[in-house]
């Protein structure tokens, strides 16, 4: 491969997920994924340590829409019987940052554990697409391409929530533009919104 993959950019955007409202998460979970829970604690955790070691700010969100990522593409994995060695994560790390921010990031144990998942979940969809799960091969992009529409459609039974202070998501991405609004609106959020703009109403009669 000529361009060595990003972790947050190309190899977030060929897995792409199923939809999910946002209502839904456990108190305290950034985000549920087929019954496995990721922790509020986690993601900020993992954001400061990851972002320390990239020498830039990287949003919450994005640390939780590629977390989200990696563990849908394991739950696939796991349905088709993909498995992935640690000599084929180890190979694929060095394709995802230049080597001063792979050696950052390494030095973490957090940001290092997310590296190695994001590295997993590349190697998982290529290998979804038919592929050996190698990432430096000229179809290497192809091929997470491909993976990312068999993720797509074997995840079509795993359910996705994420909690509404991160964003909505909506056709298979976070959209942090409607951040702190929920998908779906309980019934009693519902009930409580109606009684405060039926008292405004009574107030300004």
């Amino acid at each position: 491969m000529s361009t060595r993959l990003r972790a947050l950019g190309v190899v977030a955007a060929t897995v792409l997920l199923t939809g999910g409202c946002a209502a839904g998460t456990h108190p305290g979970a950034a985000a549920v994924v087929g019954g496995t829970e990721i922790s509020s604690s986690h993601v900020d955790d993992t954001a400061r340590a990851f972002s320390a070691a990239v020498g830039e700010s990287v949003p919450v969100p994005a640390i939780v829409n590629q977390m989200v990522s990696d563990q849908l593409t394991e739950q696939v994995g796991q349905q088709k019987s993909i498995s992935v060695s640690d000599a084929e994560v180890a190979a694929a790390i060095p394709l995802m940052f230049n080597d001063q921010v792979t050696k950052k990031l390494q030095a973490d144990p957090l940001s290092s554990a997310f590296l190695k998942e994001i590295a997993a979940g590349a190697v998982t969809s290529a290998k979804l697409a038919g592929g050996n799960g190698r990432l430096d091969t000229a179809d290497a992009q192809q091929q997470l391409q491909a993976g990312s529409e068999a993720v797509k459609e074997a995840a079509k039974d795993i359910k996705v929530t994420v909690s509404p202070r991160y964003g909505q998501w909506t056709n298979g991405r976070l959209d942090t533009t409607i951040s702190g609004s929920l998908s779906q609106e309980s019934d009693q959020t519902a009930a409580k919104r109606k009684a405060a703009e039926s008292a405004q109403q009574q107030g300004q009669g």
